[in-house]
């Protein structure tokens, strides 16, 4: 056994849980080769606007068409797969897909997972709640993907529920804490900026602050002990606070 090897480590499990990790890694650095390629082809050839440059590095993953390739035969397999469009949204309570085995632990297999197993908005957005802030912090502390973040807050603009206000804020901190995150908001599009303004907008509103509320004064009486007035006016103040520290973060005004 490899002295270096955990003693309970069963070396017929740590053998496909390393080659995980490395087809995972080698995708990642693929696929920032591949974007930092489109992004020098751009300026290279010198796109009059950012909208331009932004479509020219989100479709880098595109090839080509070759010979091989007849344009008038009919085909099952969407070539640009992500250029599907997006289902409608459900009216029932979105899981999470059942070819998803696992949630993502590396930037690579959520880019993976987020373009081949979530195709609307609201499976987008019950992902995002599922991973948490903290997971998709530990994922993107690196950097966000380019076109991720807009993304993010386009999705949790259009999805947000009053109940989520919580795990929305613990995102949107998580992903405040990543490199080159000012950069990244610097960059976001203009439709991607007012996503951003309409999500503070709702996290501001008082559908939104109710919701974390106590019930009727029964209730509260009841559950007095367990859950206090006091604490809960001590955590709404504190949820203001953030709200307001990361709309200076997000460049929100």
């Amino acid at each position: 056994m490899d002295p270096g090897m955990d003693p309970g480590m069963d070396p017929a499990g740590a053998v496909p849980a390393l080659e995980r990790e490395l087809r995972a890694a080698l995708a990642e650095d693929e696929r920032r080769q591949r974007e930092g390629e489109a992004k020098l082809r751009a300026l290279r050839q010198g796109v009059p606007d950012y909208d331009q440059f932004r479509e020219i590095v989100l479709a880098s993953h595109l090839k080509p068409l070759e010979k091989k390739d007849r344009l008038g035969q009919r085909r099952n397999v969407l070539w640009n797969p992500c250029a599907a469009p997006a289902q409608a949204a459900p009216t029932h309570t979105v899981e999470i897909p059942q070819e998803l085995d696992q949630l993502p632990r590396t930037a690579a297999e959520f880019h993976r997972d987020w373009r081949r197993c979530f195709k609307s908005g609201t499976e987008k957005y019950q992902f995002l709640l599922e991973l948490g802030g903290e997971a998709l912090g530990r994922i993107f502390q690196a950097d966000v993907g380019f076109g991720l973040l807009g993304e993010f807050l386009t999705v949790l603009a259009e999805n947000i529920c009053p109940g989520d206000r919580a795990a929305i804020l613990q995102i949107l901190q998580s992903l405040a804490g990543t490199r080159r995150f000012g950069l990244n908001v610097a960059l976001l599009s203009q439709a991607e900026k007012e996503g951003s303004q309409e999500l503070f907008r709702k996290l501001q509103s008082r559908d939104c602050q109710a919701a974390g509320q106590p019930g009727n004064p029964a209730s509260c009486e009841a559950g007095r002990e367990a859950h206090p007035m006091e604490t809960h006016l001590e955590k709404e103040t504190e949820e203001e606070r953030t709200v307001v520290e990361l709309m200076k973060c997000y460049q929100v005004s």
